[in-house]
């Protein structure tokens, strides 16, 4: 898949211009690339267009003018776009008040190791934290409350995808769930996981 340039991030009043568009085209594409997992976890799948808005956005609130500022950001995100035979998603554990926080991250602990796709044979598809995510955001008393994963795919797992049926399972002991892709979402992600630009 494509990684971002800073070419690919228009400045703020080109940006204002076409906000409106890309944000209503985000919202679209993200209502198919967010799969809830349950009552408390979400998980969205990352793709070129996901990470050009998180950019734009940042750029926008920070009023980042520079392109040492832009590369920065481009460098960051451009992890969370997947490489071939991969998916990328953002997990996220949402929780909305102080003492369902202080119930729950502390249950979760290990819980971005949990979470695989499980392909139509049974083939089970871990989802991988980077090093560099597992240190900032792992801790021996509480998880975090967003993890980045990515999911690697062979070549023959590629076809399996693509041939039926996909679920997404969390088996971690304290949360248990197992949510079957819809027509929508799974070509979604097949799209990301043919991808060879």
């Amino acid at each position: 898949m494509k990684k971002l340039t800073v070419d690919d991030i228009v400045d703020m009043r080109a940006y204002e211009r076409e906000r409106d568009v890309l944000r209503r085209t985000i919202i679209d594409l993200k209502r198919v690339r967010r799969i809830a997992l349950g009552p408390i976890m979400t998980m969205v799948f990352e793709n070129t267009v996901t990470m050009r808005w998180q950019v734009q956005e940042m750029a926008r609130a920070e009023r980042m003018l520079r392109d040492e500022q832009i590369a920065h950001e481009v460098e960051t995100y451009n992890q969370l776009i997947p490489d071939e035979n991969e998916l990328s998603a953002t997990l996220m554990i949402e929780l909305t008040s102080e003492p369902a926080l202080r119930e729950w991250l502390p249950r979760l602990i290990g819980i971005e190791h949990r979470v695989a796709i499980v392909l139509p044979d049974g083939t089970r598809v871990l989802g991988a934290v980077s090093d560099e995510d597992e240190s900032r955001l792992s801790r021996d008393d509480t998880t975090a409350a967003v993890h980045f994963l990515k999911f690697r795919f062979t070549p023959a797992d590629v076809e399996m995808f693509a041939s039926g049926p996909v679920h997404i399972v969390v088996d971690h002991p304290e949360y248990d769930q197992d949510v079957l892709l819809d027509p929508d979402q799974h070509q979604q992600l097949l799209s990301d996981l043919r991808d060879r630009s």
